[in-house]
């Protein structure tokens, strides 16, 4: 009977010490649980992804003091084995790191396995610092099992398709009898669905049990849902940790291969499908945010409350994710803004219990345009002004954030940031953006959801009923500038993501683009915001980072060029 723990930890890219001591206590909860081994993420070590800090000769020197300080630990466990994920160094020519998983026991190193497949695409990068390892499979004897290991990409070619071999096969040839992955797998909607069918697809056609270990934690752009599982022959997925928190929990293998719990009992059945889509994309928001802001250094947030739909969606989110009473909202009425969105903003922030400021606007604006006529001869009007309103809240947000040291939270959607509707400089401002991967129609589904979860009004309805609005100029209205937000969306779906989507949702999109494609007016649309798309390609890449909850973010999951010619 071998027994795993799985130790789905949330690991800080480049805190080695910090790492190393949430893995020796992980470790010591295995002992105690009489595991045979714990399992812990790929690159659990320094995190995922450290980039080119593995170019820094210091990190790779914390590195292999890190890896000196998990030997002695296992040392101390002399009966556990310890399954690692680092960089380690190569030999020859190519890159000159490893992404290995390592097998320490009793202060030494019993199996060394280097990553075959490096994916290269969307967020990936893994061969600018990595060279593959060599086409082996590694198996280790433990507890009376043998005990076989992949990291993460080298389980995802088993049709083929994006390799030219495929580990998982070769694995299955050495016959173990069980298959240990250690992954850091990026979460965005329908991707545990996904694992399942890869992982448990080939725990039928090989006959092998699978273990799958995950990270979890939100590190820079990308939220990791930790959501561990393991597999059976006949029965698919038969147990999965928790998602979006940290899990330590120990499995037992039956000779049969068969997995219970630590106890002996059997795992509850886990559900085929995971959380409704807005339920997932409040828990992966709300973890992306608290996991930024602990990295780095910032315990409250700040937003300027507009009235509209996308601020107040933004403070809500801030408010679960840091605790009301660290955000603060602020209003900023000018001359042009309507006493309801500011009525609005003051029932949103008494709703959530969040501090609401004040700053009105109207008298910098006519200070600046006055001084523009003075320099320029001629007037402040038009776009210019417009955008001048927006650049003069986004120095106020960032003179109060230097001010106090709150965390701008920036409130573009991903609508607004395909076309370019946003001010540099102005309401791009920011360190983080939370909803800057969901359409606005999506904005305001998980605005109904937020309130429908909270069993009352925490946005109140008259903004979520309220039309779209910069509020720059009299009368202004999205609609005026872009088409309706339900035509865009699709059309923007197909564009940026195409074949990433879902299969409904693709399916979906392109039915909708077809049809407006049917007549010489919708052809033009699509073209137009085709165009859009392409020549706001520069704002985007002066923009802060945003949460990544879908299967294409902008940021480095789309890397388009900004000089070229579209059509």
């Amino acid at each position: 009977m071998l027994r795993i723990t799985l130790a789905q930890l949330n690991p800080t890219v480049g805190d080695i010490e910090g790492n190393v001591q949430r893995m020796e206590a992980a470790a010591r909860q295995a002992a105690q649980e009489r595991a045979d081994l714990v399992v812990f993420p790929e690159l659990s070590l320094c995190g995922y992804y450290p980039g080119d800090m593995l170019d820094e000769p210091a990190f790779l020197a914390r590195i292999d003091a890190g890896l000196a300080a998990l030997r002695t630990a296992s040392a101390a466990l002399p009966s556990l084995h310890w399954v690692v994920g680092a960089p380690t160094r190569t030999q020859g020519p190519g890159k000159r790191l490893h992404n290995a998983l390592l097998v320490l026991q009793a202060g030494e190193v019993r199996l060394h396995y280097a990553k075959q497949l490096l994916p290269t695409y969307n967020i990936f990068d893994e061969r600018r610092h990595f060279e593959p390892g060599p086409d082996v499979a590694k198996v280790l004897r433990i507890a009376g099992a043998q005990v076989g290991f992949l990291i993460c990409e080298d389980g995802w070619n088993d049709a083929q398709a994006d390799y030219a071999h495929n580990p998982l096969l070769r694995m299955a040839d050495a016959a173990p009898d069980v298959v240990v992955s250690i992954n850091a797998s990026p979460s965005h909607i329908g991707k545990r669905e996904q694992r399942h069918q890869v992982f448990g697809g080939a725990a039928r056609r090989h006959g092998l049990p699978i273990v799958y270990v995950n990270q979890v934690g939100g590190q820079d752009q990308i939220v990791y849902d930790g959501a561990s599982f393991a597999a059976e022959p006949a029965g698919g997925v038969v147990f999965e940790a928790r998602r979006f928190a940290e899990d330590i929990c120990t499995l037992q293998l039956s000779a049969d291969g068969r997995f219970s719990l630590g106890d002996g009992t059997a795992p509850a059945p886990v559900p085929q499908q995971g959380l409704p889509t807005m339920e997932f994309y409040r828990q992966q928001i709300v973890l992306g945010l608290a996991d930024y802001a602990r990295r780095c250094g910032f315990t409250q947030a700040v937003v300027g409350s507009s009235g509209g739909i996308d601020s107040a969606l933004t403070l809500a989110l801030a408010a679960q994710a840091l605790g009301p009473e660290n955000v603060v909202g602020i209003t900023m009425p000018s001359r042009f803004s309507s006493s309801g969105s500011v009525d609005d903003s003051v029932q949103l922030c008494r709703n959530l219990g969040v501090a609401l400021h004040t700053h009105p606007i109207a008298e910098l604006v006519a200070g600046y345009a006055r001084q523009f006529e003075a320099s320029f001869a001629q007037p402040l009007a038009g776009l210019p002004l417009e955008n001048l309103q927006a650049r003069i809240r986004g120095t106020t947000l960032m003179e109060y954030s230097n001010a106090f040291g709150h965390l701008l939270l920036t409130t573009g959607n991903k609508s607004e940031i395909s076309v370019g509707y946003c001010t540099l400089y102005g309401d791009t401002n920011g360190g983080l953006g939370l909803i800057g991967d969901l359409y606005k129609t999506e904005v305001f589904a998980l605005a109904r959801h937020v309130n429908a979860q909270a069993g009352r009004e925490l946005i109140p309805q008259a903004i979520i009923d309220k039309e779209p609005s910069a509020e720059l100029a009299p009368g202004q209205r999205d609609v005026d500038s872009l088409p309706p937000y339900p035509v865009l969306d699709e059309i923007l779906k197909l564009l940026i993501e195409g074949e990433g989507l879902a299969q409904d949702e693709h399916a979906a999109a392109r039915a909708f683009v077809q049809r407006l494609e049917q007549d010489e007016a919708g052809r033009a649309l699509v073209q137009r915001v085709r165009l859009l798309v392409a020549r706001s390609e520069y704002k985007r890449r002066q923009a802060p980072p945003i949460l990544r909850v879908r299967a294409k973010a902008f940021g480095n999951g789309r890397q388009m060029p900004i000089a070229a010619v579209y059509r």
